[in-house]
């Protein structure tokens, strides 16, 4: 499967910028942001950019999280809206104390990581392929040069949204990940206690790990960062499952917070 397992950055091109110079500054190639986001004919004259483009601009640090550069005009809550999140799991990840105050050039962490395109690809079967919307995926994408909602082309890397709740973002698995017995689970959560609970299931409603809990290092209002293993109890039944992970209520045990994460067997 072609996610890509390598940091992006998602950037707004600026007056005076050059592919050459965005590519220093970000560790990055000419000739990889040009394959990243098409900038070929016919969408564009080869390497052409225009101030306000958006980029995705691919590297080789090992994360397929990836960071969005605040630009002139962005605020948490647009920022939000872009990747179907929430302006305090934004501010809490990054370490953010007034969300109304961010700043030009500030790198941000956001529910995001990027898939490049293979032939016989649509919108509709990578939605299905992640569990994403196709409006969530177009909206993520918005205002890039190569991206359009009734062609897409291959080696382009498409951003996805990663599913969160208002107070838990799961960073690993991603979605689509092929997993086994022993795969780490982590990610950020704002909990009763710090105490995130998980399970993984199969699409055959068998569950593979029953629920177990974890502990954040820091509770709520705090977003605590959590790790954790999922062994199997039992094997799974089916090809795909998904990853549940959530909080418990204090006062009558319902499950809060449920983020489900698609995974592969």
């Amino acid at each position: 499967m072609p996610t890509i397992h390598t940091k992006g950055f998602i950037y707004t091109v600026r007056p005076g910028d050059t592919l050459y110079s965005i590519a220093v500054k970000y560790g990055s190639t000419v000739a990889g942001i040009e394959r990243a986001n098409h900038l070929f004919p016919p969408v564009t004259d080869r390497g052409l950019i225009f101030s306000g483009d958006v980029l995705l601009i691919p590297t080789t640090t090992p994360t397929p999280l990836m960071t969005h550069i605040v630009t002139t005009g962005d605020t948490l809550t647009a920022i939000a809206q872009t990747f179907e999140t929430h302006v305090d799991l934004l501010a809490g990840i990054n370490n953010i104390e007034n969300p109304g105050l961010i700043f030009v050039d500030q790198p941000l962490l956001v529910p995001a990581f990027s898939y490049k395109i293979v032939s016989g690809d649509t919108l509709y079967s990578i939605s299905r392929l992640y569990s994403v919307s196709v409006s969530d995926i177009e909206t993520a994408n918005a205002g890039r040069p190569g991206f359009q909602r009734d062609v897409i082309w291959q080696d382009y890397h498409l951003i996805i949204p990663i599913p969160t709740s208002r107070n838990i973002f799961v960073t690993k698995p991603i979605p689509g990940t092929s997993i086994n017995s022993g795969q780490q689970v982590e990610g950020y959560a704002r909990v009763f206690e710090a105490t995130v609970n998980y399970q993984l299931r199969d699409n055959n409603g068998v569950i593979v790990t029953n629920e177990r809990f974890t502990t954040a290092n820091e509770g709520a209002p705090a977003y605590g960062f959590f790790t954790a293993t999922l062994p199997f109890d039992r094997q799974p039944t089916s090809d795909t499952g998904e990853l549940w992970v959530y909080s418990r209520s204090a006062k009558d045990g319902s499950i809060q917070d449920l983020v489900k994460i698609k995974v592969d067997f």
